[in-house]
């Protein structure tokens, strides 16, 4: 059972200055920033290794005015990176908060590579959807995954305890709501009690939890979940018996470009830079240029939840530069022709819709027009032979709802109040894209992930300890 148990007397077979559960990029950001305080800090993570939402994601993280994009003379504002996460979720999510991250973010990522050494670089060979600028920050491996070896190095440099196989079952507070500490749990069925000052929760969301998805997200609960198992939603269910404030239960992130059945994601990069989707009728059902998020649901309403995108050498060139695109190819997911008619043949696609559907295209970008869905196509992008498709379907990735926090990262009660020592960073608090699957900006997940470790750790102050 998740529970929030009450015990005056807890005394842990650990004592600790701040427990950190989750070892995902939030909470490796926030053991590093609370270390710093000089607080003793020990990471626990429920799977046998570091990893997370972020080690399945692609590692890119939004973030403007940063020593990257100025090494890069990219120009860019804070204000301007603002104004785009507010117009993508319709101004739905709080404004004091979006702007919490937007500040923090630039902080986090300066500081993360002028005192850990984590080098970042900004992808300026296409825009992601929405975003004005570019300001996709990655390491130089362009992956979640290698994101979080460069997070846990530094983690280890420091000497913070990292506990993996050790799932936190149990928060302990006191009568007076205060939090005391926690119990973990082995594989082997054996406990552990920790007795921490202070607790962050950066445990990530609910996506792998399918009642509570049923719950909020009842449009998602038979889609394919790309997130992470462990993602179970402990920081809503502990917060409701805390009686904490919770919002946005109902936003997430999807993805309508995951490789079928091979279960790989395929850049979005494609389509912002030329490509299209079709359905199995070989007809495009939506404006691909709105966001990948939004497209999972687009995708999953298409006849067998599938779709396919359709692309050339040029875009497969730009493919290339991910890691995950070339697993896909590895895996025989990308299949190329020399004629529509010929990739038709082999995507099991009538010809002649498929012919008409590209010729539309191609008429649109010799004219530098927008189609019927509003999206611009243009000549510098047109599709030229040969051609390319992989087969993909629609997916849920994380959820953006959860624990509202102020501006310490502190969680906040139903009645205002704090609850005394417990914190939340990453998915386990509310997000910045709203309450609805359109409102999520490229890298909302990793922008709070980092941006809120990083405040929630900083706020681990001695004074406190």
């Amino acid at each position: 059972m998740t529970d929030v148990l009450i015990n005056d007397n807890f005394s842990g077979d650990t004592e600790i200055d701040c427990l950190i559960i989750g070892g995902g990029a939030a909470g490796l950001t926030a053991a590093l920033a609370a270390s710093e305080s000089g607080a003793a800090v020990l990471v626990a993570e429920r799977e046998n290794r570091l990893s997370g939402s972020t080690a399945l994601s692609s590692g890119l993280i939004p973030a403007a005015e940063t020593n990257a994009q100025k090494r890069q003379n990219i120009s860019d504002s804070k204000k301007t990176f603002f104004a785009d996460i507010m117009e993508k979720n319709c101004n739905s999510a709080d404004p004091n908060h979006v702007n919490l991250c937007v500040e923090n973010i630039t902080l986090a990522l300066d500081w993360l590579e002028a005192e850990h050494g984590i080098p970042f670089h900004v992808l300026d060979d296409f825009l992601y959807p929405n975003h004005t600028n570019f300001r996709m920050h990655a390491v130089p491996e362009v992956t979640g995954e290698a994101l979080v070896n460069y997070l846990e190095r530094a983690v280890a440099e420091l000497d913070i305890y990292v506990s993996c196989n050790l799932k936190i079952v149990n928060l302990i507070k006191s009568s007076n709501g205060r939090i005391l500490g926690a119990i973990g749990e082995r594989p082997d069925g054996s406990t552990e009690a920790i007795s921490s000052k202070t607790i962050i929760l950066a445990c990530n969301g609910y996506g792998g939890n399918s009642s509570l998805i049923a719950e909020n997200i009842p449009e998602m609960q038979n889609a394919i979940y790309f997130g992470h198992a462990g993602n179970q939603g402990e920081a809503v269910i502990w917060g409701r018996q805390l009686d904490a404030k919770i919002d946005h239960l109902s936003g997430y992130q999807g993805h309508g470009s995951v490789a079928h059945p091979h279960g790989i994601l395929v850049t979005w990069a494609l389509m912002m830079e030329g490509g299209i989707q079709v359905n199995t009728n070989g007809k495009r059902f939506s404006n691909e240029h709105k966001g990948y998020s939004e497209q999972a649901v687009n995708v999953l309403s298409q006849p067998e939840k599938i779709a396919f995108n359709i692309f050339d050498e040029r875009l497969c060139a730009l493919g290339r530069k991910f890691e995950d695109f070339r697993k896909a190819e590895k895996a025989n997911a990308i299949i190329s022709a020399d004629t529509i008619e010929d990739l038709a043949s082999k995507l099991n696609i009538s010809i002649d819709p498929l012919c008409e559907t590209m010729l539309e295209i191609d008429a649109l970008a010799e004219q530098n027009a927008v189609d019927t869905f509003g999206r611009n196509f243009n000549s510098k992008n047109r599709l030229q032979p040969p051609y390319y498709a992989v087969k993909v379907t629609g997916a849920l990735f994380h959820t953006q709802g959860g624990l509202l926090i102020d501006n310490q990262a502190r969680v906040i009660q139903k009645n205002g109040s704090f609850i005394q020592g417990l914190y939340a960073c990453g998915g386990a608090a509310c997000g910045v894209s709203g309450p609805d699957v359109a409102g999520y900006l490229s890298g909302n997940g990793l922008l709070t992930a980092i941006s809120l470790g990083y405040v929630a750790g900083k706020s681990i102050k001695a004074i406190e300890l």
